[in-house]
């Protein structure tokens, strides 16, 4: 199992899955050229939520598909310091897929 992690640090922003920096997957797609964040609704958190989903999921249409409502109820929550493992991540998906209304 996947552990991801984010942290604000004096360098700034760093998130890691299993302590390796996180590819932003900028080759899916490129939201912005800042870099990483979190906490809020923007083109930052969208990144990381399209690289926590792509690293994940590996599947570009499901990740495009999920990443506005994910970075909303998840990433756009996170506090300075976030942990979640590929679990937490399967359990925030599931519970999406059973928001989203036809």
């Amino acid at each position: 199992m996947k552990i991801y992690a984010g942290d604000r640090t004096i360098d700034g922003v760093k998130v890691t899955v299993d302590g390796a920096p996180l590819d932003p997957s900028v080759n899916v797609e490129e939201f912005t050229k800042n870099g990483f964040e979190w906490s809020y609704e923007g083109p930052e958190p969208r990144q990381l939520a399209l690289a926590l989903l792509m690293d994940h999921l590996g599947d570009r249409a499901a990740v495009k598909a999920m990443v506005e409502p994910f970075m909303r109820e998840v990433v756009a929550n996170f506090g300075n310091e976030w942990e979640m493992t590929s679990a937490d991540i399967d359990s925030a998906l599931a519970a999406l897929s059973g928001k989203r209304v036809a």
